[in-house]
């Protein structure tokens, strides 16, 4: 056979895996099924693709309008209300389904919140966490309303960027709700007036009588409720050395 054949044969067999793959592409080169959604669409790719472009937006958005994802399904049935977390497509200042969705079996369907930037999210949204998450359950976000941002951050929901020990440790002197010391919802700030032992006018005075006129900021010198590590940090002028934990078992005994 010559050279001649041989280029022939082999033109003949590109024309034909291009054609193939134009014609019939879920058999030549699909990843896998479709998610159950998608099934219906098994054997049309162009429902989604456009040859040599990928999925535009543009395609998805043919069938999921964007004003009512969360809302409707495809089919225009009302979804049930717990799932009404994913309206928040409505405030996306940018059309790009595929950064966060893709489908196939052996693709995830939902990629990892990792890849999803809230930046593209309209700004009024973006410290609105619970119309998107669901609030934690545990005792002390229990209490808490929303502000998520003011102890995480949107790149990770772990580790928090507050820890409350470091600021002061609760103890069975101190069993309060959140908004006792936190006044309006704002974590960023606290008070300890809210208590009934705590009155400005008392505090002022026992302060003033031990000479110390800055009383404002209690965690200063009152890491707890107890006193004497209070006096050991006005003499020391820090934290290291106070066996916290010895005292409270000490109390106990």
């Amino acid at each position: 056979m010559n050279n001649k054949s041989i280029l022939v044969i082999i033109v003949i067999n590109l024309l034909a895996l291009v054609l193939l793959t134009l014609f019939v592409p879920q058999h030549m080169i699909s990843p896998g099924k479709l998610i159950d959604s998608h099934a219906e669409l098994a054997d049309d790719c162009f429902a989604c693709h456009t040859p040599f472009i990928g999925s535009p937006a543009s395609q998805c958005i043919a069938c999921h309008k964007v004003e009512e994802i969360g809302k409707v399904t495809t089919k225009g049935v009302p979804i049930a209300s717990e799932k009404k977390n994913v309206a928040f497509h409505q405030q996306l200042i940018e059309e790009d389904c595929v950064s966060c969705h893709s489908d196939h079996n052996g693709v995830q369907a939902f990629r990892p919140i990792s890849q999803f930037s809230h930046n593209l999210l309209e700004a009024s949204l973006q410290n609105e966490c619970d119309s998107c998450h669901t609030s934690p359950t545990d005792d002390l976000h229990r209490k808490i309303k929303g502000n998520c941002g003011q102890c995480h951050s949107q790149d990770a929901w772990t580790p928090a960027t507050f820890d409350h020990e470091e600021y002061f440790r609760f103890d069975r002197h101190h069993e309060t709700e959140c908004e006792t010391c936190h006044v309006n919802n704002d974590y960023t700030d606290y008070t300890c007036y809210g208590c009934h032992e705590h009155s400005r006018s008392k505090i002022r005075e026992e302060h003033l009588e031990e000479g110390i006129r800055d009383y404002e900021n209690c965690v200063k010198c009152h890491r707890s409720g107890d006193e004497d590590e209070a006096k050991y940090l006005m003499r020391s002028g820090g934290v290291e050395g106070y066996d916290y934990k010895r005292r409270e078992k000490r109390d106990d005994d």
